[in-house]
């Protein structure tokens, strides 16, 4: 068949020339068509993708309300518990769970700062409440009620450090070697002579 522009009939006597039993020519070939949906780049539909500012509230949640308060959000929004045990460790997902984010798990450590210092302040204040006068002449178990809380809340919120070492602080180790040295009657020898 030539190259060019040609009639509809003989492009019809064309195509079934090729294959005449498998081919089926609509009537009318230009109205008729099929449209491709092309794949979209990226995520796809159904696909979550939990912003970071998200990640780092439900990772608070979790640290100053507790695991269920922070599972209760992240349902709200549609996100798995797990995902939800995630963000309170700082991790984007379970898969990176021993791998936190930085942006998460800085935005944790802030809170935990926070919260740190407000229960030092109000320690502080109950222990001041505390005095000579209040010990002779008032009951002054409900103000160590107080210092107990706070005290347990500070040691619960401070990040946990590794016996021996000082918070934030990293020891520098030293291996010493020190080969034993032999003296020469230990080795065999062979007289030789020349």
């Amino acid at each position: 068949m030539p190259i060019g522009i040609v009639s509809d009939q003989d492009m019809e006597k064309e195509l079934k020339s090729y294959s005449p039993t498998k081919l089926i020519i609509p009537s009318n070939p230009v109205l008729e068509g099929e449209i491709i949906d092309i794949p979209k780049k990226g995520r796809k539909d159904g696909d979550v993708n939990v912003p970071d500012s998200l990640r780092q509230i439900i990772g608070e949640e979790a640290l100053l309300n507790g695991r269920a308060s922070a599972v209760a959000l992240a349902n709200d929004f549609g996100i798995s518990s797990s995902s939800a045990s995630a963000y309170a460790v700082g991790s984007t997902s379970t898969a990176s769970y021993n791998n936190p984010s930085k942006s998460i798990l800085s935005h944790i450590n802030k809170s935990r700062e926070r919260a740190t210092k407000k229960a030092a302040k109000t320690l502080n204040a109950a222990l001041n409440a505390i005095t000579q006068e209040k010990l002779d002449y008032l009951d002054a178990d409900k103000v160590s009620g107080i210092a107990k809380d706070m005290s347990v809340i500070i040691k619960n919120l401070e990040p946990k450090v590794d016996p021996g070492v000082e918070a934030g602080s990293k020891v520098p180790q030293f291996v010493i070697y020190a080969p034993q040295f032999k003296d020469e009657r230990s080795f065999e020898f062979i007289q030789v002579t020349e």
